[in-house]
């Protein structure tokens, strides 16, 4: 189902917060699967890892690329989340929601020091190409269709902060932010 990105030590890329303007554009679809796209995939991982996150895209780092690692595992910020091997997502699409929705915290690379309560979808299908440039789908629910929604959401231009203002989320008073103390940014 996902080919799984092996870790390999990688320099540290310095990741975009909010309010830097590549955070606020759209990315461009990944032409060229070469050794390039490989370490950007690789760099990306060990950045991700080091500041304890379970995803992130390469507009966080600086890149314009539709590219995105998703890797859960139980961490700090994240003590509950399922296990899951490194996988690299490149130009994805959402092809399938489910009407389902839930809410759910989430914290950001992008957004220091924040969480919010946000909803997503429950279950989603999706279609993305792996650092080979092959075709993959799969269905994806929970946590992990979560972090999905959300890498994808900064592949179209939107943080988290963006996605907490939105209409489906203001109905809840748990959008408003919240400061996590001593979390890893």
């Amino acid at each position: 189902m996902f080919t799984f990105l092996r870790p390999t030590p990688s320099a540290l890329l310095p990741i975009a917060l909010v309010g830097e303007d590549i955070l606020k554009q759209q990315a461009i679809a990944v032409q060229h699967f070469d050794a390039a796209l490989t370490e950007l995939a690789q760099q990306m991982s060990a950045s991700m890892a080091a500041a304890q996150g379970v995803g992130i895209a390469a507009p966080q780092v600086h890149s314009p690329l539709a590219l995105f690692i998703m890797a859960s595992r139980p961490n700090e910020r994240y003590p509950d989340a399922p296990n899951m091997a490194p996988v690299v997502v490149v130009n994805p699409h959402i092809i399938h929601v489910s009407s389902d929705l839930v809410s759910g915290e989430e914290g950001c690379l992008s957004v220091p020091g924040q969480r919010f309560i946000i909803q997503r979808h429950k279950t989603i299908e999706v279609r993305y190409q792996n650092l080979q440039g092959e075709w993959q789908q799969a269905e994806l629910t929970d946590f992990i269709a979560r972090i999905f929604q959300h890498e994808f959401d900064h592949l179209q231009g939107i943080t988290l902060l963006e996605r907490s203002r939105m209409p489906e989320q203001t109905h809840t008073l748990s959008a408003q932010p919240t400061t996590v103390k001593g979390e890893a940014q």
